[in-house]
């Protein structure tokens, strides 16, 4: 009785994409240095990564919502279709995995400060948080992506290190969002 009881739990929790993740390292506590980290846990796989960005959140922010125009700035994005908004489904095929495309969907759209986007269910769940925080000169841009779920162990060792595309897409952005910061406005 309690194995059917847990397995309808877990096929309930999986229907209902509930999202049982958890960030292993809050933005805040990230090394702003544009190198990104790996961390694992017994629950979870997290890469996560921080840079300065010499433009406001608002300018990051832009670059960052612009699905069209990902593959014109972003080296570690194949494709990216949908429009990126609150409870909107997006269609992204990265560097990394160019055979799959990833369904997400963007489950926190708080402009110009956070946005999440989930792909998976309770079983093994892929969560990549963006944040912004405003300095007086500059924005800190993070962005971490958080795997976790009972099927974690089994697939973990397939995963790919995505340490390198990580540090690659900061960079993109900051290249992207100074380039727009230094144009002049008309």
């Amino acid at each position: 009785m309690k194995t059917r009881i847990a397995v309808l739990t877990l096929l309930v929790l999986s229907l209902s994409g509930c999202s049982t993740v958890r960030l292993l390292r809050e933005p805040g506590t990230l090394p702003v240095t544009g190198r990104a980290e790996r961390t694992r846990s017994s629950r979870a796989l997290d890469y996560s990564v921080a840079i300065r960005i010499a433009a406001t959140p608002e300018v990051v922010w832009q670059v960052l919502t612009e699905a069209p125009q990902y593959t014109r700035w972003n080296s570690t994005v194949v494709s990216l279709g949908g429009t990126i908004a609150e409870g909107s489904r997006l269609k992204l095929v990265s560097r990394v995995a160019p055979k799959r495309a990833f369904n997400l969907k963007v489950s926190t759209f708080d402009a110009p400060h956070r946005m999440v986007w989930e792909d998976g269910n309770s079983m093994f769940l892929g969560v990549r948080t963006f944040t912004l925080e405003a300095s007086a000169d500059s924005t800190t841009f993070a962005m971490s992506e958080t795997f976790s779920g009972g099927m974690l162990r089994m697939i973990a060792g397939r995963l790919p290190d995505f340490t390198h595309d990580f540090e690659a897409f900061a960079s993109d952005v900051k290249r992207e969002a100074e380039s727009r910061s230094a144009a002049p406005a008309y």
